[in-house]
Protein backbone atom coordinates (compact mmCIF):
# COMPACT_ATOMS: atom_id res chain seq x y z
CA UNK A 1 0.00 0.00 0.00
CA UNK A 2 1.41 3.36 -0.99
CA UNK A 3 0.51 6.33 1.34
CA UNK A 4 1.43 10.06 0.06
CA UNK A 5 -0.05 13.77 0.58
CA UNK A 6 -2.24 15.46 -2.11
CA UNK A 7 -3.29 19.14 -2.59
CA UNK A 8 -6.91 19.64 -3.80
CA UNK A 9 -6.17 22.88 -5.81
CA UNK A 10 -7.81 24.21 -9.10
CA UNK A 11 -7.12 27.34 -11.73
CA UNK A 12 -10.14 28.98 -12.43
CA UNK A 13 -12.31 26.14 -11.77
CA UNK A 14 -10.54 23.55 -13.39
CA UNK A 15 -9.87 21.52 -10.38
CA UNK A 16 -7.10 19.06 -9.90
CA UNK A 17 -5.39 15.93 -7.22
CA UNK A 18 -1.31 17.71 -6.81
CA UNK A 19 1.12 15.27 -5.71
CA UNK A 20 4.82 16.17 -5.01
CA UNK A 21 6.73 12.77 -6.10
CA UNK A 22 10.56 14.72 -6.36
CA UNK A 23 10.18 13.89 -2.16
CA UNK A 24 9.74 10.54 -1.77
CA UNK A 25 11.37 8.14 -4.48
CA UNK A 26 8.75 5.29 -3.62
CA UNK A 27 6.37 7.17 -5.49
CA UNK A 28 8.27 6.81 -8.78
CA UNK A 29 6.97 3.60 -8.87
CA UNK A 30 3.35 3.97 -8.59
CA UNK A 31 1.15 3.41 -11.36
CA UNK A 32 0.02 6.63 -11.61
CA UNK A 33 -2.35 6.65 -14.87
CA UNK A 34 -3.87 3.62 -12.41
CA UNK A 35 -4.84 6.24 -9.36
CA UNK A 36 -5.80 8.90 -11.85
CA UNK A 37 -8.12 6.82 -13.39
CA UNK A 38 -10.01 5.89 -9.47
CA UNK A 39 -9.01 9.17 -7.69
CA UNK A 40 -10.57 11.32 -10.42
CA UNK A 41 -13.65 10.02 -10.53
CA UNK A 42 -16.62 12.70 -9.01
CA UNK A 43 -18.93 9.11 -8.66
CA UNK A 44 -16.76 7.40 -6.46
CA UNK A 45 -13.49 9.26 -5.09
CA UNK A 46 -11.91 12.17 -4.23
CA UNK A 47 -13.02 13.68 -8.23
CA UNK A 48 -11.10 15.89 -10.32
CA UNK A 49 -10.64 16.85 -13.70
CA UNK A 50 -6.87 15.63 -13.81
CA UNK A 51 -3.65 14.55 -11.82
CA UNK A 52 -0.78 16.66 -11.77
CA UNK A 53 2.57 15.05 -10.63
CA UNK A 54 5.74 17.91 -9.63
CA UNK A 55 8.45 16.12 -10.88
CA UNK A 56 12.16 16.33 -11.68
CA UNK A 57 14.10 15.17 -14.62
CA UNK A 58 17.44 14.27 -14.96
CA UNK A 59 18.93 17.35 -15.87
CA UNK A 60 17.37 18.67 -12.78
CA UNK A 61 14.47 20.82 -13.78
CA UNK A 62 11.72 20.59 -12.36
CA UNK A 63 8.27 20.61 -14.21
CA UNK A 64 4.66 19.04 -14.45
CA UNK A 65 3.67 15.83 -15.19
CA UNK A 66 -0.56 16.06 -16.29
CA UNK A 67 -2.72 12.56 -16.55
CA UNK A 68 -6.18 13.23 -17.43
CA UNK A 69 -9.05 11.40 -15.81
CA UNK A 70 -8.85 8.23 -18.51
CA UNK A 71 -4.97 8.18 -16.72
CA UNK A 72 -3.35 9.57 -20.28
CA UNK A 73 -0.83 12.14 -20.05
CA UNK A 74 -1.68 14.96 -21.44
CA UNK A 75 1.56 17.71 -22.52
CA UNK A 76 0.61 20.48 -21.47
CA UNK A 77 -1.66 22.10 -18.90
CA UNK A 78 -2.45 25.88 -19.28
CA UNK A 79 -4.12 26.19 -15.29
CA UNK A 80 -2.15 22.65 -14.41
CA UNK A 81 1.25 24.56 -14.56
CA UNK A 82 -0.20 27.50 -12.47
CA UNK A 83 -0.40 25.13 -9.73
CA UNK A 84 2.59 23.36 -10.22
CA UNK A 85 4.26 27.24 -10.26
CA UNK A 86 2.88 28.35 -7.18
CA UNK A 87 3.57 24.72 -5.29
CA UNK A 88 7.33 24.72 -6.83
CA UNK A 89 7.48 28.36 -5.48
CA UNK A 90 6.69 28.37 -2.96
CA UNK A 91 8.46 25.46 -1.87
CA UNK A 92 11.87 26.48 -2.79
CA UNK A 93 12.42 24.27 -5.94
CA UNK A 94 12.73 27.44 -8.59
CA UNK A 95 12.47 31.37 -8.29
CA UNK A 96 9.26 33.66 -8.57
CA UNK A 97 10.31 33.83 -12.33
CA UNK A 98 11.72 30.40 -13.40
CA UNK A 99 11.35 27.45 -15.94
CA UNK A 100 9.10 24.24 -15.30
CA UNK A 101 9.03 21.91 -18.07
CA UNK A 102 5.92 19.64 -19.08
CA UNK A 103 5.32 17.85 -21.88
CA UNK A 104 9.54 18.22 -23.00
CA UNK A 105 9.10 21.47 -22.98
CA UNK A 106 10.05 24.34 -21.56
CA UNK A 107 7.57 27.18 -19.94
CA UNK A 108 8.44 30.32 -18.60
CA UNK A 109 6.43 30.90 -15.55
CA UNK A 110 6.38 33.84 -13.11
CA UNK A 111 4.37 35.33 -10.09
CA UNK A 112 1.70 37.80 -11.06
CA UNK A 113 -0.48 40.66 -9.84
CA UNK A 114 -3.34 39.03 -7.34
CA UNK A 115 -6.81 38.79 -9.31
CA UNK A 116 -8.62 40.43 -6.25
CA UNK A 117 -7.68 40.55 -2.71
CA UNK A 118 -6.69 37.46 -1.69
CA UNK A 119 -6.52 35.39 -4.94
CA UNK A 120 -3.25 34.86 -6.24
CA UNK A 121 -2.26 34.53 -9.31
CA UNK A 122 0.66 32.97 -11.43
CA UNK A 123 1.18 33.44 -15.42
CA UNK A 124 3.18 31.28 -17.82
CA UNK A 125 4.38 32.19 -21.53
CA UNK A 126 3.04 30.18 -23.51
CA UNK A 127 4.94 29.86 -27.14
CA UNK A 128 2.19 28.79 -29.99
CA UNK A 129 2.85 27.04 -33.13
CA UNK A 130 0.47 26.97 -35.95
CA UNK A 131 0.81 23.60 -36.84
CA UNK A 132 1.85 20.43 -35.14
CA UNK A 133 1.92 16.14 -36.36
CA UNK A 134 -1.51 16.43 -33.95
CA UNK A 135 -2.84 18.07 -37.46
CA UNK A 136 -3.63 15.85 -40.67
CA UNK A 137 -6.00 17.93 -42.27
CA UNK A 138 -3.61 20.17 -43.43
CA UNK A 139 0.34 20.76 -44.58
CA UNK A 140 3.26 21.47 -42.70
CA UNK A 141 3.82 24.83 -44.32
CA UNK A 142 0.38 25.66 -43.92
CA UNK A 143 -1.97 27.20 -41.60
CA UNK A 144 -5.61 26.68 -40.78
CA UNK A 145 -7.51 30.17 -39.24
CA UNK A 146 -11.25 30.38 -39.49
CA UNK A 147 -11.53 27.48 -41.97
CA UNK A 148 -14.41 25.39 -42.08
CA UNK A 149 -13.86 21.54 -40.66
CA UNK A 150 -16.72 20.18 -42.78
CA UNK A 151 -16.12 16.86 -41.09
CA UNK A 152 -16.72 18.68 -37.94
CA UNK A 153 -19.45 21.14 -38.79
CA UNK A 154 -19.74 23.35 -41.92
CA UNK A 155 -20.95 26.25 -40.21
CA UNK A 156 -17.78 26.74 -38.04
CA UNK A 157 -14.96 28.81 -39.15
CA UNK A 158 -12.23 26.95 -37.32
CA UNK A 159 -8.32 27.62 -36.04
CA UNK A 160 -5.76 25.15 -34.95
CA UNK A 161 -3.29 25.49 -32.83
CA UNK A 162 -0.51 24.05 -30.93
CA UNK A 163 0.54 24.80 -27.35
CA UNK A 164 2.60 21.53 -26.58
CA UNK A 165 -1.17 19.92 -27.01
CA UNK A 166 -3.92 20.49 -30.13
CA UNK A 167 -6.47 22.67 -29.79
CA UNK A 168 -8.97 23.86 -32.43
CA UNK A 169 -11.04 26.93 -31.89
CA UNK A 170 -14.11 28.31 -33.08
CA UNK A 171 -15.67 31.94 -32.49
CA UNK A 172 -19.37 31.86 -32.37
CA UNK A 173 -22.57 34.86 -31.45
CA UNK A 174 -23.65 32.62 -28.47
CA UNK A 175 -22.35 29.02 -27.54
CA UNK A 176 -24.27 25.81 -27.39
CA UNK A 177 -22.53 23.71 -24.91
CA UNK A 178 -25.29 20.71 -26.36
CA UNK A 179 -23.46 21.50 -29.73
CA UNK A 180 -20.03 21.54 -28.04
CA UNK A 181 -20.34 18.43 -26.37
CA UNK A 182 -21.10 16.97 -30.01
CA UNK A 183 -18.04 18.38 -31.50
CA UNK A 184 -16.20 17.10 -28.67
CA UNK A 185 -17.58 13.45 -29.22
CA UNK A 186 -17.46 13.46 -32.91
CA UNK A 187 -13.49 14.40 -33.11
CA UNK A 188 -13.11 11.27 -31.96
CA UNK A 189 -14.45 9.32 -34.82
CA UNK A 190 -12.02 11.42 -37.06
CA UNK A 191 -8.82 10.23 -36.59
CA UNK A 192 -7.98 10.38 -40.02
CA UNK A 193 -7.64 14.70 -39.64
CA UNK A 194 -7.26 14.58 -36.08
CA UNK A 195 -4.92 10.95 -35.39
CA UNK A 196 -4.13 12.05 -31.51
CA UNK A 197 -7.90 13.67 -30.33
CA UNK A 198 -7.53 17.41 -29.84
CA UNK A 199 -9.20 19.68 -26.99
CA UNK A 200 -12.05 21.18 -28.97
CA UNK A 201 -13.72 25.25 -27.49
CA UNK A 202 -16.02 27.86 -28.85
CA UNK A 203 -15.98 31.18 -27.92
CA UNK A 204 -17.52 34.69 -28.21
CA UNK A 205 -16.14 37.95 -28.54
CA UNK A 206 -17.99 40.25 -26.22
CA UNK A 207 -15.96 43.49 -26.72
CA UNK A 208 -12.21 43.90 -28.43
CA UNK A 209 -11.08 43.15 -24.80
CA UNK A 210 -12.99 40.18 -23.70
CA UNK A 211 -13.72 36.89 -24.37
CA UNK A 212 -15.92 34.23 -23.11
CA UNK A 213 -14.78 30.02 -23.60
CA UNK A 214 -16.17 27.04 -23.07
CA UNK A 215 -13.81 23.95 -23.46
CA UNK A 216 -14.65 19.73 -24.37
CA UNK A 217 -11.15 18.88 -23.03
CA UNK A 218 -9.36 15.40 -24.79
CA UNK A 219 -9.77 13.08 -22.06
CA UNK A 220 -11.88 14.76 -19.60
CA UNK A 221 -15.16 16.02 -21.09
CA UNK A 222 -16.47 19.10 -20.59
CA UNK A 223 -14.76 21.02 -17.79
CA UNK A 224 -15.15 24.51 -16.32
CA UNK A 225 -12.64 25.52 -17.75
CA UNK A 226 -9.14 24.83 -19.65
CA UNK A 227 -6.11 26.72 -19.48
CA UNK A 228 -4.58 26.24 -22.85
CA UNK A 229 -8.10 26.32 -24.90
CA UNK A 230 -8.46 30.10 -23.20
CA UNK A 231 -4.63 30.75 -24.61
CA UNK A 232 -5.45 29.30 -27.83
CA UNK A 233 -9.38 30.99 -28.23
CA UNK A 234 -7.67 34.36 -27.41
CA UNK A 235 -4.63 33.87 -29.42
CA UNK A 236 -7.03 33.33 -32.61
CA UNK A 237 -8.98 36.07 -31.76
CA UNK A 238 -6.36 38.42 -31.98
CA UNK A 239 -4.71 36.62 -35.29
CA UNK A 240 -7.97 37.33 -37.02
CA UNK A 241 -8.55 40.83 -35.65
CA UNK A 242 -11.54 39.84 -33.27
CA UNK A 243 -9.55 41.55 -30.32
CA UNK A 244 -6.50 43.71 -29.64
CA UNK A 245 -2.90 41.96 -29.87
CA UNK A 246 -0.70 43.26 -27.90
CA UNK A 247 -3.46 44.00 -25.27
CA UNK A 248 -4.38 42.10 -21.85
CA UNK A 249 -7.71 40.40 -22.82
CA UNK A 250 -9.95 39.49 -19.92
CA UNK A 251 -11.11 35.96 -20.67
CA UNK A 252 -14.16 34.71 -18.84
CA UNK A 253 -15.57 31.09 -18.63
CA UNK A 254 -17.85 28.94 -16.55
CA UNK A 255 -15.10 28.51 -13.51
CA UNK A 256 -14.21 32.51 -13.19
CA UNK A 257 -11.98 34.60 -15.56
CA UNK A 258 -8.09 34.59 -16.50
CA UNK A 259 -6.50 37.29 -18.79
CA UNK A 260 -4.34 36.15 -22.08
CA UNK A 261 -1.66 38.62 -23.88
CA UNK A 262 -1.26 37.67 -27.26
CA UNK A 263 2.44 39.84 -28.31
CA UNK A 264 3.36 40.40 -31.65
CA UNK A 265 6.82 39.16 -33.29
CA UNK A 266 7.42 36.24 -35.18
CA UNK A 267 7.26 33.75 -32.96
CA UNK A 268 3.74 33.49 -31.54
CA UNK A 269 3.78 33.63 -27.56
CA UNK A 270 0.59 34.10 -25.89
CA UNK A 271 0.97 34.88 -21.64
CA UNK A 272 -2.09 33.36 -19.54
CA UNK A 273 -2.31 35.05 -16.22
CA UNK A 274 -4.90 33.28 -13.72
CA UNK A 275 -5.24 32.17 -10.28
CA UNK A 276 -3.48 29.14 -8.75
CA UNK A 277 -6.05 28.26 -5.26
CA UNK A 278 -5.59 25.57 -2.79
CA UNK A 279 -8.87 23.67 -1.80
CA UNK A 280 -7.63 21.44 1.39
CA UNK A 281 -4.90 18.95 2.13
CA UNK A 282 -5.18 15.09 2.46
CA UNK A 283 -3.28 11.52 3.21
CA UNK A 284 -4.19 9.05 0.77
CA UNK A 285 -3.81 5.24 0.59
CA UNK A 286 -3.84 3.62 -2.72
CA UNK A 287 -4.06 -0.16 -3.25
CA UNK A 288 -5.08 -2.40 -5.87
CA UNK A 289 -7.55 0.31 -7.34
CA UNK A 290 -8.68 1.56 -4.40
CA UNK A 291 -8.06 5.27 -3.12
CA UNK A 292 -8.92 6.04 0.19
CA UNK A 293 -8.84 10.12 1.70
CA UNK A 294 -8.71 12.30 4.59
CA UNK A 295 -8.94 15.58 4.82
CA UNK A 296 -6.40 16.89 7.43
CA UNK A 297 -6.23 20.84 6.46
CA UNK A 298 -8.66 23.57 4.66
CA UNK A 299 -6.84 25.76 3.35
CA UNK A 300 -9.76 28.46 3.53
CA UNK A 301 -9.09 29.89 -0.02
CA UNK A 302 -11.98 28.00 -2.04
CA UNK A 303 -14.23 30.94 0.19
CA UNK A 304 -12.71 33.68 -1.65
CA UNK A 305 -12.69 32.34 -4.70
CA UNK A 306 -16.55 31.42 -4.75
CA UNK A 307 -16.92 35.40 -3.68
CA UNK A 308 -14.79 36.74 -6.88
CA UNK A 309 -16.44 34.62 -9.13
CA UNK A 310 -20.03 35.55 -7.70
CA UNK A 311 -18.51 39.14 -8.28
CA UNK A 312 -17.37 39.24 -11.78
CA UNK A 313 -20.63 37.50 -12.73
CA UNK A 314 -22.98 39.83 -10.88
Amino acid sequence: MEHFEIIKCHGSGNDFILIDICKDERLKSVDWSSFARVACNRDSSIGSDGLLLVVRDEDGVYGMDMLNPDGTHAEMCGNGIRCVARYAIEQGYISCVDILRSGGRDYRVAVAEPLAEGIAAYAVDINISLWSCDFALFDNGDTWLGKPIVALSSALQFSALSLGNPHIVAAVDAIDMAELSLLGERVKEHVDILPNGVNVSLYECRTPRSIFVATYERGAGITLSCGTAMTASATAAALLGFVERGERIEVKNRGGKVYCTTYPGEQIVTRLEGNATYVWRGDVSFEEGVVECRITEDFGEQERWESFVKQINE
